[in-house]
């Protein structure tokens, strides 16, 4: 039995004490009132089919549902005026932005060399997200270091990334923004890159040094790269600024896959967490019904 028919079935057996399938696993397709534990961040488009095509109404069916933050990877490429929508939007509804991407690189060294012209690319990317987060009133970005140099040594890559981050954060924490790093899988994604591991981010953040450089914990990725992920989030807390969401195998959301999220998001909780979830994943079905699906996967996760 999967964990997913599991928790139908242990549900099923609520209604008697009073406990409706409704109320557990989040089954309507409106819930006011409803709050999450965590705050995790749907993205645009994983509920179109109930809310539209339109940005602001999909806001407001995630809002309607619980989620009371954002996520979009792509709000730099966004036209000015419609970021200032959203942004707007957001403070309305009562929401929070989640992170975007600064700057990445999946194809070529970066962040790893000790070149002006490829430095100063990604300061130009980094001024850019300082102002997208204004208007969106962002706290955080993600910054993908790029690709590893197969002509030099490790260690020298990882001195330059540390140099290349200190030159970011000088611009960063002028208004406070937050580059998170966020380490990959190499094994089935990304086969190229420099950052891969939890432990190698956290020495990276530990000798930049600044309150602007911290973790993006992408829990997807780190289980297929090293797993050990309750253990890593506590030997990496104090530099971990956020996290994202995603079951493997498949990258859908909790529950179809192999990851126990209720004991994950149960953790994480537990330590105080304030900070955004991202939800960076596919829904495992198509229309109406796998976006419930997915709204069902966190209620019962959340529900610890």
């Amino acid at each position: 039995m999967n964990r997913r028919n599991f928790i139908a079935t242990g549900a099923a057996s609520l209604v008697t004490a009073g406990v409706t399938t409704d109320t557990l696993a989040g089954s309507n397709a409106s819930a006011p009132g409803r709050t999450f534990k965590l705050k995790y961040a749907p993205h645009f488009g994983m509920f179109k089919e109930h809310a539209g095509v339109d940005l602001i109404d999909q806001l407001k069916f995630m809002r309607d549902q619980g989620f009371t933050a954002l996520e979009d990877n792509g709000m730099p490429d966004r036209p000015v005026a419609e970021q200032e929508k959203i942004g707007k939007a957001l403070a309305d509804l009562g929401m929070e932005m989640g992170v975007f991407v600064a700057t990445k690189d999946f194809s070529n060294p970066s962040f790893v060399l000790d070149k002006p012209d490829v430095r100063d690319s990604f300061l130009k990317d980094v001024r850019n997200a300082v102002e997208v987060s204004k208007r969106v009133n962002a706290k955080w970005c993600t910054v993908v270091p790029g690709c590893h140099d197969e002509r030099l040594d490790w260690d020298y890559q990882t001195a330059n990334v540390i140099d290349n981050f200190r030159r970011c954060a000088e611009i960063c924490e002028k208004t406070g923004l937050v580059m998170v790093m966020e380490p990959l899988n190499n094994r089935r994604d990304h086969p190229k890159l420099f950052l891969t591991r939890i432990a190698q981010a956290y020495a990276i953040c530990r000798g930049v040094n600044s309150p602007s450089v911290k973790i993006l914990y992408d829990m997807y990725h780190q289980q297929i790269t090293e797993g050990n992920i309750i253990p890593n989030i506590d030997l990496a807390w104090s530099e971990t600024a956020y996290f994202q969401v995603g079951d493997n195998p498949g990258r859908k959301e909790p529950t179809t896959g192999e990851m126990n999220y209720l004991n994950i998001f149960k953790h994480i909780h537990s330590k105080g967490f304030k900070g955004i979830v991202g939800m960076e994943h596919g829904n495992s079905k198509r229309g109406r019904e796998g976006e419930q699906a997915v709204i069902d996967a966190y209620v019962a996760s959340d529900s610890f």
